[in-house]
């Protein structure tokens, strides 16, 4: 029975894809791949850089192995590694990601100096003061009244919103997007809650909190069942 290749290299419309076994030893992958790089045709020497993407599967590959691969592929002149996509993600990763899933439910006031920030959604019960700062790289959700600057998404997330009871901050921030609070707020409009979120042209809007459902319908999560309102 012929042996399953090692290393399968595959013309794609945005260059070269390379999917490596994940079962064999790291040593028998490199052999191969110099050995297909080597023998390698059809690619024009003199023509511009062509992206490599390389697929490991569920093989890791540590920063040596991943730096050793790209220096191997960077022999051919024209070929530069683009991506290197793994199913297999560190522990530190996955704490990072299962961080970034969860509520901080907090119960305080953020006064004048104050800076509260946590790495997914924030549920805060209790007012941010003018010169308070709240930050989540999820969501911001204040049961109170937000005076001073809440900051969502900081980590990039366009996504996420701001949501607050009375909605009368000195700037509002998703991901890159910066809104300042208009010079005058008319209070008698402003006896619901709001929410904040990034539209299509990439700008900060603040509507009621009723659109929420309908711009980001993915925002809840109900497990378990299903809700029948």
């Amino acid at each position: 029975m012929k042996n399953r290749q090692n290393v399968m290299i595959k013309g794609t419309k945005n260059g070269l894809s390379l999917q490596l076994n994940d079962r064999c030893s790291y040593e028998d992958l490199l052999i191969e791949l110099e050995e297909k790089l080597a023998d390698l045709h059809g690619v024009d020497m003199d023509s511009p850089l062509i992206s490599v993407r390389i697929l490991s599967g569920n093989r890791y590959l540590n920063i040596d192995q991943q730096e050793q691969l790209k220096e191997m592929i960077r022999k051919k002149q024209n070929l530069i590694v683009e991506e290197i996509e793994s199913n297999i993600i560190t522990k530190t990763e996955a704490q990072r990601i299962i961080d970034e899933q969860e509520v901080t439910s907090v119960a305080t006031v953020v006064r004048s100096g104050q800076i509260l920030e946590v790495p997914g959604d924030l549920l805060l019960v209790g007012d941010v003061n003018p010169g308070g700062t709240v930050r989540a790289a999820g969501n911001i959700f204040i049961m109170g009244a937000l005076k001073g600057i809440a900051h969502a998404g900081f980590t990039g997330r366009n996504e996420a919103v701001i949501v607050a009871s009375f909605m009368t901050p000195s700037q509002l921030r998703i991901s890159d997007c910066i809104s300042r609070a208009p010079d005058h707020y008319d209070q008698e409009d402003r006896h619901h809650m709001e929410c904040a979120y990034i539209d299509g042209r990439h700008q900060i809007v603040i509507d009621r909190l009723q659109v929420l459902k309908h711009i980001r319908p993915n925002i809840t999560r109900l497990k378990g069942g299903q809700y029948n309102g």
